[in-house]
């Protein structure tokens, strides 16, 4: 199973995505998503220069040992280029495993544990007018499981929030990042005012459970931009309303935060998606601060390293909910949904169509049936990647917006 080439591909059908493509002596091709939003060129740049030289010519069997010897053997470690490199690698060999076995890939990481991964969609709206026929619209195709974010009075424009009017006012439901000037790339900003934000928000909860009753699962991301109290009062607030979680209240490199908010909500948290090791959930598992796990394999170290995070997750009773908008590319949601299967600790997936001009360059078999994700029976992932018509959608600079406060600061996110 020698790898005879490895190569770096960026395409940009409606978004930018980064795909690792291994080929060993046998002809067998595996693909690993590598995609960082706005900063995609840096992870190209770290795969094709200092990653695929050492693969050329190893044992595309040897998964862990490969795993290692990047992770450690490169010194410094850790980082979301890093890990975005190293999980593409780890995603392609076991692509490569499972097609050799003749298995799908959750087959070899210990079969399935359930029919199919329950996913969440993202509804949202303006006004809550607009966001009760959001999630409306959401129930007719099929999703079981809802997260709410909703436009703030006196705002133009709030992120999550697909009909804002960030970037001329288009809607983003495939990409809230925005391609960019020419002669000046520079992010959207968009204002920010936490306190309005929290007067708003558990009267919109209020008018979404009257319209649709307490069976529902909701959920609500919180974008990082609270402190711990607000946090904790938001989580309070949203108490009688039975959120199935509260995602990202606070900035994530803060862990003593969740300390406080549990302190003072009852509410289900998740946090995580900006994290790239079990390392940044050692002390929220251990103390039991948060319930869910927002991790993605793309950003995480691959297959291997998110397996072994949610083991150690189960330990502590905390499950999994790992990240999966539309800049995870269709080859990252597959390694996603394997692992949804296979793993006990299994909570939710989150889950964004991507786009038809994705899906021309990225050919899927995995489904999505009744609320439920089915990842494809066929061996490996069951994602293909035409390369030839990935050549025909080449790189835009896009960024993710900027948020700042009124007097002009810079928000967290």
């Amino acid at each position: 199973m020698k790898i005879v080439s490895a190569e770096v591909i960026v395409t940009s059908p409606g978004r930018n995505f980064v795909t690792l493509r291994i080929t060993t002596e046998d002809g067998i091709v595996g693909l690993g998503d590598a995609t960082l939003n706005g900063r995609e060129l840096a992870v190209h740049s770290y795969l094709d220069s200092h990653v695929v030289p050492l693969l050329i010519g190893s044992d595309a069997s040897r998964i862990e040992d490969t795993w290692q010897y990047l992770y450690r053997g490169a010194y410094w470690r850790r980082g979301p280029v890093t890990m975005a490199a190293l999980a593409a690698v780890d995603t392609a060999l076991w692509d490569i495993k499972a097609k050799y076995a003749g298995m799908p890939l959750y087959q070899l990481l210990g079969g399935a544990s359930r029919s199919g991964a329950l996913a969440y969609g993202h509804a949202s709206g303006r006004d809550v007018p607009e966001l009760l026929d959001s999630i409306r619209a959401h129930q007719e195709q099929g999703y079981r499981a809802i997260r709410v974010q909703t436009g703030i009075p006196g705002f133009d424009s709030v992120y999550g929030v697909a009909a804002s009017s960030a970037g001329g006012g288009d809607r983003y439901d495939y990409e809230p990042a925005r391609p960019t000037a020419d002669d000046r790339p520079r992010p959207i900003v968009e204002t920010w005012d936490t306190r309005a934000y929290l007067r708003h928000l558990p009267g919109v909860f209020e008018a979404v459970r009257a319209e649709f009753g307490p069976e529902l699962p909701l959920l609500h991301d919180g974008h990082h931009r609270m402190t711990p109290i607000q946090a904790a009062r938001l989580g309070k607030a949203l108490e009688p309303y039975d959120l199935f979680w509260l995602e990202d209240a606070t900035p994530a490199e803060d862990q003593a935060a969740l300390r406080l908010i549990r302190q003072h909500t009852t509410t289900p948290l998740a946090i995580g998606e900006v994290f790239n090791s079990v390392y940044d959930y050692t002390t929220l598992l251990s103390e039991r601060l948060i319930d869910y796990v927002r991790s993605a394999v793309t950003h995480t170290g691959g297959v291997t390293a998110m397996k072994k995070l949610l083991d150690l997750a189960a330990v502590y009773g905390v499950r999994s909910g790992m990240h999966g908008p539309t800049d995870i590319s269709p080859v990252g949601m597959a390694a996603a949904l394997h692992l949804d299967l296979a793993v006990h600790n299994f909570g939710i997936q989150e889950y964004m169509r991507h786009s038809d001009r994705t899906l021309e360059v990225f050919r899927t078999s995995y489904r999505f049936d009744e609320g439920l994700l089915h990842p494809s029976d066929t061996p490996g992932l069951g994602v293909d990647l035409d390369v030839e018509a990935a050549r025909h959608f080449p790189y835009q600079q896009a960024y993710l917006p900027v948020s700042r406060l009124r007097d002009g600061t810079v928000h967290d996110w």
